[in-house]
């Protein structure tokens, strides 16, 4: 997660540079314009998640640590996404992985996806 962590980091700043490029310059600080950046930063990562998903089952982190998602469909990964943005900030997803009989997340329970050795 902390690959995934810097990666996102990296998304958000670019997708930051261009939302305030294509604004106009607009004060991202404060009113709609914050809350206009946080949808479209939450649009871009489910995009990037997605697509990863989608595509090969592995985002870049995943394929550093040799990590696949499988039984993944659009439906399910949309849902995967949704439900990890809850449950991993609050730490239950991870918390449900250590007494989890093989070791999945909550969020990949609850979409019917599982990860998988590459």
């Amino acid at each position: 997660m902390l690959y995934e962590g810097l990666l996102l980091l990296a998304i958000a700043l670019f997708a930051s540079v261009v939302f305030y490029a294509a604004s106009g310059g607009l004060d991202a600080t404060a009113g709609a314009a914050r809350l206009a950046l946080q949808v479209f930063l939450l649009a871009v990562f489910a995009a990037y998640f997605l697509a990863s998903w989608l595509r090969g089952g592995q985002t870049l982190a995943m394929k550093a640590w040799r990590i696949r998602l499988v039984q993944v469909t659009p439906a399910r990964a949309l849902a995967r996404f949704a439900c990890a943005l809850v449950l991993v900030p609050c730490g239950v997803s991870i918390l449900w992985a250590l007494f989890d009989r093989d070791g999945q997340f909550l969020h990949d329970r609850l979409a019917g996806t599982r990860l998988v050795a590459a």
